[in-house]
């Protein structure tokens, strides 16, 4: 990332991505958008044990929809169910437990969830920050294994099921940062070079902003979007960016307005009368170029989905085809 770059992003994050920006967006909310009856819906949300998932998932579930928190670890998802259960005061509330970080785990999840339930939404919000280069137990770089690959395989192995169903979608949960990086498809696992895990998180951020766009492109019958929830004061903020929180906690968003176009894109009428594959921010959408990108967009679905083959069990084999291999 050039100095230029990061500074024309880093400014802009400060006019946009705080408080005082999500509150000068708020002002064009439209209210009505979320008064929704949600009752009959089913919503699956990855990460959503805590910060903007536990809060969407409050949302939805206060409008009546079914939720289904995925999250890696049973005490705090058993906890955050428990805190949803009495907010919202509906006990259409349950629990899986997956590491998105496990191609394995996601698969076997997806396989038994679309034989036992039905899905119109799909929030992927699971992502970390892992900021020395660590592989997971299956030999894969972290930040990869959970940010793009987790949420391709559950995207990919959740398609069927979305499609049976009345109004599907599938939000996913970017990052602004993905617009200092350049996507690039040669490097997945990063190890090529000094490794940056800032600078991993951002790429996996471009990359799940191409593969909603491919997605979109793929699959008419879904609408995708991806989006930028701003700049949060979220537990995963406080852990992997500690200087970054101290430095700027006075001029974070709260977990609920991190959340509000979460919610928005996933419940609102007026998001699906929007193309599909835009990436969002604000309730608005906004474009995915900070400066310049790489035209390579259309190489990355095709190595991902070569190397999820080496994980996906039986009933998935076929599923290639759907992301155009």
């Amino acid at each position: 990332m050039s100095l230029y770059r990061n500074a024309v992003w880093f400014l802009k994050g400060l006019q946009e991505y705080t408080k005082s920006g999500y509150e000068a967006a708020a002002k064009h909310f439209a209210s009505s958008d979320l008064e929704v009856n949600l009752s009959g819906r089913s919503f699956v949300i990855t990460g959503a044990n805590s910060g903007i998932g536990k809060s969407t998932a409050k949302e939805i579930a206060r409008r009546g929809g079914t939720v289904h928190l995925v999250c890696r670890n049973k005490g705090r998802a058993e906890e955050a169910r428990k805190d949803i259960v009495e907010q919202s005061e509906n006990e259409n509330v349950h629990v899986h437990v997956v590491d998105m970080s496990s191609p394995r785990q996601v698969w076997e999840f997806a396989s038994a969830f679309s034989q036992s339930h039905s899905v119109h939404v799909l929030i992927n919000n699971a992502g970390c920050m892992v900021n020395q280069r660590e592989l997971t137990d299956e030999g894969l770089e972290k930040n990869f294994a959970t940010n793009t690959l987790g949420t391709f395989i559950l995207t990919t192995a959740l398609i069927p099921a979305l499609k049976k169903s009345q109004d599907p979608r599938v939000v996913t949960v970017s990052s602004g940062g993905m617009l200092v990086q350049k996507l690039d498809v040669e490097d997945l696992q990063f190890e090529k070079g000094s490794f940056d895990g800032t600078m991993a998180y951002a790429q996996n951020k471009r990359q799940q902003v191409v593969m909603t766009e491919q997605w979109a492109a793929q699959h008419k019958e879904i609408h995708f979007s991806s989006m930028h929830p701003g700049w949060a004061d979220t537990p995963a903020v406080q852990a992997s960016m500690p200087e970054f929180h101290a430095k700027m906690k006075n001029k974070l968003r709260t977990e609920a307005q991190g959340a509000d176009t979460v919610v928005w894109l996933a419940v609102s009428d007026a998001a699906v009368r929007q193309p599909s594959g835009l990436f969002f921010q604000g309730q608005q959408t906004r474009s995915v170029a900070l400066l310049a990108l790489s035209e390579k967009a259309h190489e990355l679905i095709p190595p991902s989905v070569h190397m999820i083959c080496m994980f996906k069990p039986g009933p998935f084999r076929e599923l290639g085809s759907l992301s155009g291999q």
